[in-house]
């Protein structure tokens, strides 16, 4: 058994088609509230899959008004990532008693395992879950469904894109209402190099790697899933778009990336707002959610999910 690519501090896929990733520290659900402003517990989406998810409830001075709802993908370039980790968790409590929102956050599908669009079925299927279990599930019982927005950092960025996408392709979800995106620090790419991927040869070749285990074969990074301008949508579609907060980080080499998707997103008559976090990196919410960076992101997203 030989190794045929690596990730180090992540991953190493061997000639057989295991996968061994590295451990990371995790953290429980926990339903006691008292510290820290919210509650938390994991969900079975699908148990054939399987698909899982973590639902954060926070704290409110009113329970009996309706919350939004943040449904949430983690970021791991499709091949690593758990709601679980310490930092995402933590990360999405705050979320939730920020924005005062329930954040439904999905452990999809990872690839080279399940290649894509396997973590898009996965995630779609969440929204349909969501659906389904709102009126029965007690922690869901004062989710607004017609206040629906999704977010994600990196991985979890480009997939709040696609989702909407097919959400729009095929008229779905009609229980629900997805008001807008926030794709934070958001995966994409091409076979054609930013300046900045071009600037950045390691971390270029890091993300075509990832891309060379999550796309099936025979697809390259011009295909829709990777390239957002080849996005097959009409103008009718377009309009239908949701509004989108697009974060972007200065140190990120992915930057570009980002700038370009608002600016497209702009050019199809989508509603964008940009946001920069200067000197600050890739997925830092997640690596420091204590942060003084963090905290000011979270404001944001609340700002852009009440004023809606």
């Amino acid at each position: 058994m030989s190794l045929l690519a690596e990730a180090p501090g992540y991953f190493r896929v061997y000639s057989d088609g295991s996968v061994k990733r590295d451990i990371r520290e995790t953290i429980l659900a926990s339903d006691d509230s008292s510290s820290n402003g919210y509650k938390s517990k994991d969900v079975v989406i699908s148990s054939t899959k399987p698909i899982c998810a973590r639902v954060f409830l926070p704290d409110t001075p009113d329970s009996s008004s309706l919350l939004p709802v943040v449904v949430y993908f983690h970021g791991g370039g499709f091949c690593s990532g758990s709601t679980t980790w310490l930092g995402c968790h933590t990360f999405l409590g705050y979320l939730a008693v920020k924005s005062q929102s329930i954040v439904l956050s999905v452990d999809y599908r990872l690839t080279p395992e399940n290649r894509l669009p396997a973590a898009y079925d996965d995630c779609y299927n969440s929204l349909e879950w969501l659906s389904c279990q709102a009126s029965s599930d007690p922690w869901l019982e004062r989710a607004d469904l017609s206040r629906v927005f999704l977010s994600g950092d990196s991985a979890g960025g480009n997939i709040v894109h696609n989702v909407a996408v097919r959400t729009i392709q095929e008229q779905s979800c009609d229980q629900l209402k997805i008001k807008g995106l926030l794709p934070i620090h958001p995966f994409f790419g091409g076979e054609e190099r930013t300046e900045k991927e071009r600037a950045s040869e390691e971390a270029a070749h890091f993300a075509d790697l990832l891309w060379k285990l999550s796309l099936p074969e025979g697809l390259n990074r011009d295909h829709p899933w990777c390239n957002f301008e080849k996005a097959e949508l009409s103008m009718a579609e377009w309009c239908r778009f949701p509004a989108v907060m697009v974060f972007v980080a200065g140190l990120d080499f992915l930057k570009e990336r980002g700038l370009n998707y608002a600016d497209f997103l702009e050019k199809k008559g989508v509603e964008v707002k940009l946001v920069e976090a200067e000197g600050e990196v890739h997925g830092y919410p997640v690596l420091h959610p204590d942060s003084e960076a963090t905290s000011l992101l979270l404001k944001q997203m609340s700002e852009f999910i009440h004023n809606l």
